[in-house]
C-alpha cells in the first residue's frame, strides 16, 4: 500500500531539509514507545525520514512514490536490493542520517553521534540534609562525607600501574569504540558501543592497576564543603555540578543533589518569604496600648501596640523575614497578637475586674 511520507511527517512536498529535520525529531519523540506511543507509527515516522532525509532516495520517491522502496525496491520499482526484507538499516556510525543518530541514539541510550565519541559522564548522587530554621534563612556552610566512585589515587585515573606502558587498544584500534549490530523491532540497527576492554579509553596499559584493575576509578570516602543558600525552603533540591561520581574510563563526574529538609521552629513558621509567629500579651495591654519585645530571627523587635487593640490582630515589622533568592531584600515577619488570659486571678485581681465589668467595660 502507498504510502505519504509527506503526511507522515507532516510537512509539505517544498519541506527545506531544516523543516524535515525539526518534524521528524518531534515526531520521533512524540510516539517513541517507551514514552507511550504507538510503535507502527514510530516505524513509519523513521521510514518517512529515512527516505526523505536523503536527496537522492527523496527524488525517486517524488518521481515513483513510496512503491520504489517496498517489495525489495530501493531507486525504482522492482530494482534490487532495498529495505523491504529486512528492514531500514539505522546505521548509527553514518554519515547519512546523523539525525536518526543523534535523536535515535538519545532515546535508546546508543552512543556514537556525529561529533565523534561522545564524553563519558559519571553517575549523580542524592542525598539528604538537615538544617536548622535559622540556617535555612540565612545559609550555611556545610561539611559534608561522600562515599563515592572517584579516580583511582594509585593510577592517578588511566588504569595503569604506575610507569607501566600504554599502547593503542587492539580490540578497537584507539578508537575507544566498536561496531555493533543489533535487531530490534525496527529493523537491524548498526550502533557504537564503549569498548569492553579498554573501558572506552582506547587506551591499554601493559600492566593493569593492582588498585583498580584497570577501571582508573575506586569507591572511597572523601570529604567535601558546600554552601547552603540564604532562603532555601523544606523539601528544596540543590545541585552542585561535578562532585558526584567519576565514570570508568575517564570522563565528566556526574553532580551531586542535595535535598533539604529543615527543621521545624518551636516559635516561627515560614508562608513564602514571610516568617510567621504569635506573641501572647496581657489584655490589658491590648485595651490601654503599650510597647512588646517581640522575638524575631534577627533577635528581638520593639513594637507599639495602640490603644484598643483585638486579640488576633497581625503586626507586621518589615525586612525581617526570609532573603529572597533573586535579590537582596527580605520578606517580612508576622506577628498575631494573642491575649493571654490567667487561669488563676487573685482576689485584688479579680475585684479590679468586677469594677471595671460594672462600668460595662
Amino acid at each position: 500500500m502507498a504510502k505519504d511520507y509527506y503526511k507522515i511527517l507532516g510537512v509539505s512536498k517544498s519541506a527545506s531539509e531544516d523543516e524535515l529535520k525539526k518534524a521528524f525529531r518531534r515526531l520521533a519523540h512524540e510516539h517513541h514507545p517507551d514514552k507511550g506511543g504507538d510503535a507502527s507509527k514510530f516505524k513509519d515516522i523513521n521510514e518517512a525520514y529515512q527516505v526523505l532525509g536523503d536527496k537522492q532516495k527523496r527524488q525517486t520517491y517524488d518521481q515513483f512514490g513510496s512503491a520504489a522502496f517496498e517489495n525489495g525496491g530501493q531507486g525504482a520499482p522492482g530494482g534490487p536490493g532495498g529495505f523491504g526484507g529486512g528492514g531500514f538499516d539505522f546505521n548509527f556510525g553514518g554519515q547519512d542520517f546523523g539525525d536518526l543518530n543523534d535523536v535515535l541514539g538519545e532515546m535508546f541510550g546508543f552512543g556514537g553521534g556525529r561529533g565523534g565519541r561522545r564524553e563519558s559522564r559519571g553517575k549523580n548522587i542524592e542525598m539528604d540534609v538537615e538544617l536548622s530554621f535559622r540556617e535555612s534563612v540565612f545559609g550555611v556552610d556545610k561539611t559534608l562525607k561522600l562515599y563515592r566512585q572517584q579516580k583511582c589515587s594509585h593510577c592517578k585515573g588511566d588504569g595503569a600501574e604506575p610507569g607501566a606502558k600504554i599502547s593503542d587498544c587492539k580490540t578497537c584500534g584507539g578508537q575507544g569504540q566498536v561496531h555493533q549490530a543489533q535487531r530490534t523491532m525496527f529493523g537491524t540497527m548498526q550502533t557504537v558501543v564503549e569498548c569492553k576492554d579498554c573501558h572506552g579509553r582506547g587506551k591499554k596499559p601493559e600492566k593493569e592497576c593492582k588498585v583498580c584493575n584497570g577501571h582508573g576509578v575506586e569507591r572511597r570516602e572523601q570529604t567535601i564543603s558546600i554552601h547552603i543558600p540564604a532562603g532555601v525552603d523544606n523539601g528544596a533540591m540543590l545541585q552542585v555540578a561535578g562532585e558526584g561520581e567519576a565514570p570508568i574510563g575517564g570522563g565528566r563526574p556526574g553532580d551531586l543533589f542535595i535535598r533539604v529538609n529543615v527543621q521545624a521552629h518551636k516559635e516561627f513558621t515560614r508562608e513564602g518569604s514571610d516568617i510567621i509567629s504569635e506573641m501572647p500579651i496581657p489584655f490589658s495591654t491590648l485595651a490601654l496600648g503599650g510597647t512588646i519585645q517581640v522575638p524575631t530571627i534577627d533577635g528581638d523587635e520593639s513594637v507599639r501596640v495602640a490603644e484598643g487593640t483585638q486579640d488576633g490582630t497581625l503586626i507586621t515589622i518589615r525586612g525581617k523575614g526570609v532573603p529572597h533568592s533573586r535579590s537582596s531584600s527580605r520578606g517580612n515577619h508576622i506577628v498575631r497578637l494573642v491575649a493571654d488570659v490567667p487561669r488563676k486571678l487573685s482576689k485584688e485581681q479579680k475585684t479590679l475586674l468586677e469594677q471595671l465589668n460594672n462600668t460595662g467595660l
